[in-house]
């Protein structure tokens, strides 16, 4: 490696290390004095605390990389920039890409590390930092369970390999409205149907009622003729807890995880809920890759920057194209689950325009 790139290099990497622990500092402060009421009327440990946050770092950390990236990569190119050492570089000969590519890289291996902490540790960190929340606010918990006693659209993988589709569930008393229930062989082939009006938990057992039943074939054929009853005992073993506990969200999964999750509803012909998982899915793969893409977005911005007032513009910069690009992101996710675009492209959308727009402004740089 050159000097020259080591000398760079070198500063870019001493103001991202900065950034994170600047912006963790400040991710924790700001939730410690947002929460210290509860935290003082709950009487929480000091050890809890520390559990809770040490938990939450690898989140922390994903959520801000992106930013550290960003305003690193703006300030050292614009104090480069302000003190015509990049005029001095060009001047040799150096082209802009040149004089970035170890920062491109470095770009790039921050995505790789990002990527293996998404999918390694934030998952268990989203269970553990929700358990350990249940604790802390247990009075709380029960209040806000109280008013939000009702979940709509409600689909879930239970045990036996079964798929549970409930559009309404009452957690207290335990009440299923539109009830359809698909169960499964090991190849994920639907043996059995059951379609219910209502199921009411009572005495340990769900009792459903209006309920039809039909049997197929491993080829998806029916079997005789669909089985009605007005009430009937299911043996079922979720129980309403399950039912409230669950619904299983996306980022609490690993992308072995839901890719295994997907499969299994693939087989239910649910499109809607099949097309947000797999945004879900190639959001897991193209979001750590932000770092990245973010500092090739950076570096025409810096150079283009004036020479005074370098820091607060590296600040006000920062924010304002980290902010447009969330905007996007949210847009294009949005759009990829109502269907209007492909769950890859919804995913990925805002990476293609906004390293297509870095790539263009380095072009056009003098």
């Amino acid at each position: 490696m050159r000097i020259l790139d080591r000398y760079i290099l070198k500063s870019v990497i001493m103001l991202f290390l900065s950034c994170i622990f600047i912006f963790l500092f400040l991710y924790i402060t700001i939730d410690l004095l947002t929460n210290l009421e509860d935290i003082i009327k709950f009487k929480v440990g000091i050890a809890m605390l520390i559990q809770y946050y040490l938990c939450f770092l690898p989140i922390m950390f994903i959520q801000v990389s992106p930013f550290a990236c960003l305003l690193s990569t703006l300030y050292a190119f614009g104090k480069l920039n302000h003190d015509n050492e990049i005029i001095a570089m060009r001047s040799s000969g150096m082209s802009i890409i040149q004089i970035s590519k170890t920062v491109i890289i470095l770009g790039a291996m921050i995505s790789l590390f990002a990527f293996w902490v998404n999918d390694r540790f934030v998952p268990q960190s989203l269970i553990m930092t929700e358990k350990i929340r249940e604790q802390m606010w247990e009075g709380e918990k029960n209040r806000r369970l109280e008013k939000q006693n009702i979940i709509a659209n409600l689909a879930m993988y239970g045990l036996k390999n079964r798929l549970y589709f409930i559009n309404k569930f009452t957690a207290t008393p335990g009440i299923l409205e539109g009830i359809t229930i698909l169960e499964h062989d090991k190849e994920q082939n639907i043996t059995k149907k059951i379609v219910a009006n209502k199921g009411a938990f009572k005495d340990g057992l769900w009792e459903f009622q209006q309920c039809i039943t039909y049997n197929f074939t491993p080829d998806g054929k029916m079997i005789e003729e669909p089985h009605y009853f007005e009430k009937e005992i299911m043996a079922i073993p979720e129980t309403p807890r399950d039912f409230a506990n669950q619904k299983q969200r996306p980022s609490y999964m690993t992308i072995a995880q839901l890719e295994d999750y997907i499969w299994k509803f693939s087989k239910s012909g649910t499109s809607t809920i099949i097309r947000n998982l797999r945004v879900d899915l190639y959001e897991k793969f193209s979001m750590p890759f932000t770092n990245m893409i973010i500092i090739l977005l950076g570096i025409p911005f810096s150079l283009m920057m004036r020479k005074r007032a370098t820091g607060l513009s590296s600040i006000g910069l920062s924010l304002m194209v980290g902010f447009l690009y969330y905007v996007l992101e949210a847009i294009a996710i949005a759009l990829g689950k109502g269907g209007v675009l492909f769950p890859a492209l919804a995913a990925t959308l805002s990476h293609i325009i906004a390293l297509s727009f870095g790539l263009y402004m380095i072009a056009g740089l003098p």
